[in-house]
């Protein structure tokens, strides 16, 4: 672990009661909490972050404020209290059914609309003045119909080739700030109504002439919903969020997953965001705060989930049949939501480029006595020969024998570590170091470490079959190395372990999978549910 080693973090951060913030007086911790997605979202941000708030209260200092650091009106992050109310947070902090307030900093892209039909829905279920207990910070960029529109005229537009877009605009607005960063909208800009007419007329006038009409309310309608806004919450500054740090712990509420970022995750099928915990540790950093005393929480389930599109290679059709999720399902723009085995690599890669964690909340720990959950600790990924006579992908890989000596490659631009290959019908072959695979023929079970794995799919006649159990951080902003990593782990297959994890298993698993203890067991919705 990069800052704090595991033995320390079991001492100090308490499972239950004070889960919330470190307690070993002698770190002097003031108990900030940065809560992150290790895979693609949807593992329990939202319910991971009301339990910390109501354990915090519970221990005598409540939190001080929820601040989101990332993405936008995208995001819904179910809670349901002990009582049964339920209201899925997209904008606002999910502790405001704990009593907690929220905070969006200047990384978060805000939409006024959608935040308004979200305080109507915490009306209803007796928060009392929703927006009151807002606040914004000035330079937030807004997301308005039109960024939405565009976004779906893009999507459309791809047809089967779509990314799996919620279909918000955030991808639009974060496009439309960096093309033209003086004219894009901001939050402050709703108090002056004249400013705010010109720019969304701009910005409409401009989307309008490459995509053609969008289906979008008038410009004045805008002006005069966002005025609103304006009045109804609270705009700040920097000083904001470095006053509410002094004032007791907060919990810093991520959006989305890691293996989505704009930066590290699998390209195309990505977001406008940066998911991991730079965002936080930025704001933390602009305050004063020392990184000493702040616990990343890194959440995950006890199997791997995708909406909509992209690489998921766990995936396991009777898993997502067996396993379905009410509060998500096929979207309209999304697509559907898929479900597969524990994937221990892909969760691994998220900690590394997330720059490792310090504990984590594991959720869906009932899920594994409904299903037969396992874990997956390798891929196998088939390579297809080019008409050239060479291999899509792996042009400047070495024959399989060095592969299987060496413990890293870099393979067409992708690196490899750990990995085994061999043609269809090519006998087996030993891989050298510890924890090295073993090349494969047709259809024959291997073994990875000392561990039985399930039998994998023969590959191809013509195929390369490539074992690879780690997948190395590339440089961020390398989104071509990316989309060759994405057009891999399409062709992947899984390597399952075998026997199932027991049920006081799962907790170990993922601590060895993150290199971090699980501190937070949640099984299920509720915060009584959490151990």
């Amino acid at each position: 672990m990069s800052r704090l080693d595991r033995t320390k973090i079991s001492q100090t951060l308490r499972v239950t009661g004070d889960a919330f913030r470190l307690t070993h007086r002698e770190s002097g911790a003031t108990g900030h909490v940065v809560v992150v997605d290790l895979g693609f979202g949807d593992a329990g941000k939202g319910t991971v972050v009301d339990h910390l708030c109501r354990a915090a209260a519970a221990a005598g200092r409540p939190a001080a404020a929820v601040v989101r650091f990332n993405g936008g009106a995208q995001a819904a992050h179910n809670v349901v209290t002990d009582d049964g109310r339920h209201h899925t947070f997209a904008q606002f902090g999910a502790g405001t059914l704990a009593g907690v307030p929220t905070h969006l900093s200047r990384y978060v892209l805000v939409d006024p609309l959608a935040l308004a039909t979200e305080a109507d829905h915490l009306a209803e279920l007796g928060v009392p003045d929703p927006l009151g207990s807002l606040t914004v910070h000035r330079d937030a960029l807004l997301t308005t119909p039109y960024h939405a529109a565009a976004n779906r005229a893009r999507e459309t537009a791809r047809g089967a080739g779509r990314h799996g877009s919620c279909g918000m605009g955030i991808g639009e607005t974060a496009a439309y700030a960096l093309a033209h960063p003086d004219d894009a909208p901001r939050a402050r800009d709703c108090a002056h109504p004249a400013r705010l007419r010109r720019l969304l007329g701009e910005l409409r006038a401009l989307l309008e002439s490459e995509l053609g009409p969008l289906a979008a309310p008038p410009v004045e309608d805008c002006v005069e919903v966002f005025g609103q806004f304006a009045r109804a919450v609270r705009l700040v500054d920097d000083h904001h969020l470095a006053d509410v740090l002094r004032t007791g712990p907060v919990v810093f509420e991520g959006a989305q997953g890691v293996l989505l970022d704009e930066w590290h995750g699998f390209h195309p099928y990505t977001t406008w965001s940066t998911t991991t915990f730079a965002n936080a540790q930025k704001l933390l950093r602009d305050a004063g705060v020392d990184d000493g005393d702040v616990t990343r929480l890194g959440v995950l389930r006890t199997f791997t989930t995708r909406h909509g599109a992209g690489p998921l290679v766990s995936e396991e059709a009777a898993l997502t049949a067996a396993l379905p999720d009410q509060f998500n399902t096929t979207g309209r723009w999304q697509g559907a939501f898929r479900a597969g085995h524990f994937d221990a690599v892909a969760h691994r890669y998220a900690v590394e480029v997330a720059g490792g964690v310090d504990a984590v909340a594991l959720t869906h720990l009932d899920a594994p006595a409904r299903y037969p959950l396992r874990v997956c600790r390798a891929y196998d990924v088939v390579d297809v020969p080019t008409e050239g006579g060479g291999f899509s992908d792996f042009s400047d890989c070495a024959d399989y024998a060095d592969i299987a000596a060496t413990p890293a490659r870099r393979s067409g631009g992708v690196d490899v570590a750990r990995c085994t290959t061999a043609g269809a019908g090519a006998g087996a072959g030993a891989g050298a170091g510890a924890g090295a695979g073993v090349g494969l023929g047709a259809g024959v079970g291997v073994a990875v470490g000392t561990r039985r794995t399930v039998r994998a799919p023969a590959p191809r006649a013509d195929g390369v079959r490539r074992r690879i159990d780690r997948l190395i951080p590339r440089p961020a902003g390398d989104l071509d190395g990316s989309a060759v990593l994405t057009r891999r782990l399409l062709r992947a297959r899984p390597v399952l372990d075998e026997p199932l994890p027991g049920s006081d298993e799962w907790s170990d698993l993922v601590a060895e999978t993150c290199g971090a203890p699980v501190s937070v067991r949640s099984y299920g919705p509720r915060s009584g549910d959490k151990r």
